[in-house]
C-alpha cells in the first residue's frame, strides 16, 4: 500500500485493514485522555536529502504479505445439539470426547494461541517504558486484550490438534514470528512461543480442562503466561481466571469469563490483580473487571477498569481516566463468519509463497479444517474421522515397537512460576526457524 493509499485511510478515520479506528465501541466515560497518543508532528527541522541507494528485491520474508479479509465460505453445518453429546458426557473432561465436526469453528486451538497477539503493540510499547509500573500497566492491557475475540463465539469450539501437530505465522506487519505444536496427547497440551524485533518474546503452554454442570460448560484455563522483556531483564507471568459457557439450557448462549487474573512482575515484585465480574443482564453488568497494580510492599498504587470486550482505563485523577487499549471494531458480516476479527480470519491462510515454507505438520494443512473452512462439511467430518484414526494407530504402532513420542520444537524444564503440580513447563528449545531457512524438516511422522 502506497503512502498515498495510507493518507486516504487516514483521512476516511479507517487503518489499513479496513476497520473503523473512529467507531468506539466502548461505552465508557467519555472523560479520558487516550495513552497512546504519541506526537508525530513535523516540526524538527529537515535532513539533508540522501541519494538513493541502487535498488535491491527484498527478500521473501520482507515482502508485504497480502493477507485475505474474508473466510472462502460462511457459517456451515448443521446445527447439532451440543447439550445431547454433553448431557452423555457430565462431569467429564471434554477434550477427550468425539466432536462432529459441525461443532467446530474453522480454527485450531494452535491458531487460538495466537489470537493472545492480536494486539501485541501493547507489549511493544510495555517494553519501551522506562518506568516498571507504566510497563507492568501495559502488559496488564495486553493481557486482557486476549479476550477480546471471544465475545462473538459462543457457538462453537476449536479444532483439537493431533499430537505433533505445528502452527507458525510469520507478521512482519507487527514485528513477530509465532510457533506451536501440541506436545502431549493426554493430557492434552499445546505449547507455544513469539519472539519480537520489539525487545520480547512470550511463551506459555495450554492445558486447559473443560468440564459440564448441566446449565453451563466450564473451561478451566491452568498453563501460565511467561513474557519477557530483553531490554529491561523484566520477567512476567500471567495466570488466568475462569471462562464459562451460559445458557446451554436455553436462551442466548454467550462466554463469561470470571476470578482474577494475576500479573507479576518476577524481577520487579511489582504485581497486578484484576477481577473479572460474573456478567448479570438482570443488573447489567457484563464484560467489567477491576483492578489494581501494587508496589513490591504490597502498597496500591494503580487502579484500572473497563471491559474485557472493549477496552481498559486507568484512573489519572478524580473523575478521569486514560484509556490504555480499544478493540478493534469486528469485521463486517462478522455474525455470518464464525464471529471472528479481521486477525482471526488470516491464521489459517496459506498466503502466497508460504506453503513451500512449511512443514507438512503445520496446521493449514490439516485436511478437514480446511475443507471445513471452505464449507464442505460431508467431507470434512469424513477427514475428520480419517485422521483421528490413523493418529490412533501411529500411537500403537509405536506403543508396540517401544518407541516414544518425539516432541519436535519444545522441552520440559523447571519453572516454580508454572500453574503445573510437578513445577515444569513446556518451553520453546530452538531450531524450528532453522530448519524453516533450511529447507530440511526431517520429519518422522505422516499425521494426515
Amino acid at each position: 500500500m502506497s503512502p498515498a493509499d495510507l493518507s486516504d485511510l487516514e483521512d476516511t478515520g479507517f487503518d489499513e485493514n479496513g476497520v473503523d479506528n473512529d467507531d468506539d465501541n466502548s461505552s465508557d466515560e467519555d472523560d479520558f485522555v487516550d495513552g497512546d497518543g504519541d506526537d508525530f508532528s513535523s516540526s524538527a527541522a529537515a535532513a539533508p536529502v540522501a541519494q538513493p541507494a541502487p535498488p535491491t528485491a527484498p527478500k521473501d520474508d520482507e515482502r508485504p504479505i497480502v493477507r485475505r479479509s474474508v473466510l472462502p465460505a460462511p457459517v456451515s453445518g448443521e446445527d447439532i445439539s451440543l447439550l445431547s453429546i454433553l448431557r452423555k458426557n457430565v462431569g467429564k473432561d471434554l477434550s477427550t470426547v468425539a466432536m462432529p465436526v459441525s461443532l467446530n469453528e474453522p480454527i485450531n486451538v494452535l491458531q487460538k494461541l495466537c489470537e493472545e497477539l492480536e494486539y501485541s503493540e501493547l507489549l511493544d510499547k510495555a517494553a519501551s517504558l522506562p518506568e516498571s509500573l507504566d510497563r507492568l500497566v501495559y502488559v496488564a492491557a495486553f493481557a486482557v486484550s486476549g479476550y477480546a475475540s471471544s465475545q462473538w463465539r459462543a457457538g462453537r469450539k476449536p479444532f483439537n490438534p493431533l499430537h505433533g501437530e505445528t502452527f507458525e505465522y510469520v507478521c512482519p506487519e507487527k514485528g513477530f514470528k509465532f510457533i506451536s505444536e501440541k506436545v502431549s496427547h493426554y493430557p492434552p497440551i499445546m505449547a507455544c512461543h513469539a519472539e519480537s524485533v520489539h525487545n520480547w518474546t512470550l511463551s506459555m503452554d495450554s492445558r486447559a480442562k473443560t468440564k459440564f454442570w448441566g446449565k453451563s460448560m466450564e473451561l478451566m484455563p491452568n498453563g501460565t503466561i511467561h513474557i519477557y522483556f530483553t531490554k529491561t531483564n523484566d520477567h512476567f507471568t500471567i495466570a488466568k481466571p475462569t471462562t464459562w459457557m451460559r445458557n446451554l439450557m436455553a436462551g442466548t448462549k454467550y462466554l463469561d469469563h470470571t476470578g482474577d487474573m494475576k500479573i507479576i512482575n518476577h524481577t520487579t515484585k511489582e504485581t497486578c490483580v484484576l477481577t473479572f465480574k460474573e456478567s448479570s443482564f438482570f443488573s447489567g453488568t457484563k464484560h467489567e473487571l477491576v483492578g489494581h497494580v501494587m508496589a513490591a510492599n504490597g502498597a496500591k498504587k494503580r487502579t484500572l477498569q473497563g471491559r474485557w470486550s472493549e477496552s481498559l482505563m486507568e484512573e489519572v485523577g478524580p473523575n478521569k481516566l486514560e484509556r490504555l487499549w480499544k478493540a478493534h471494531a469486528p469485521p463486517p458480516n462478522h455474525e455470518r463468519y464464525y464471529g471472528f476479527t479481521a486477525f482471526t480470519i488470516q491464521l489459517n491462510e496459506l498466503t502466497e509463497g508460504l506453503e513451500k515454507k512449511l512443514p507438512r505438520t503445520d496446521t493449514r494443512f490439516r485436511p478437514d479444517q480446511s475443507l471445513f473452512e471452505h464449507g464442505r462439511v460431508e467431507e470434512a467430518d469424513r477427514e475428520k474421522l480419517r485422521v483421528e484414526q490413523k493418529q490412533r494407530e501411529l500411537r500403537k504402532q509405536m506403543e508396540s515397537k517401544g518407541e516414544p513420542w518425539e516432541v519436535r520444537w519444545f522441552e520440559k524444564r523447571a519453572d516454580p512460576q508454572t500453574e503445573d503440580p510437578e513445577g515444569q513447563t513446556w518451553v520453546y528449545k530452538g531450531g524450528y526457524w532453522e530448519a524453516r531457512e533450511s529447507g530440511q524438516w526431517n520429519e518422522k511422522i505422516a499425521l494426515w
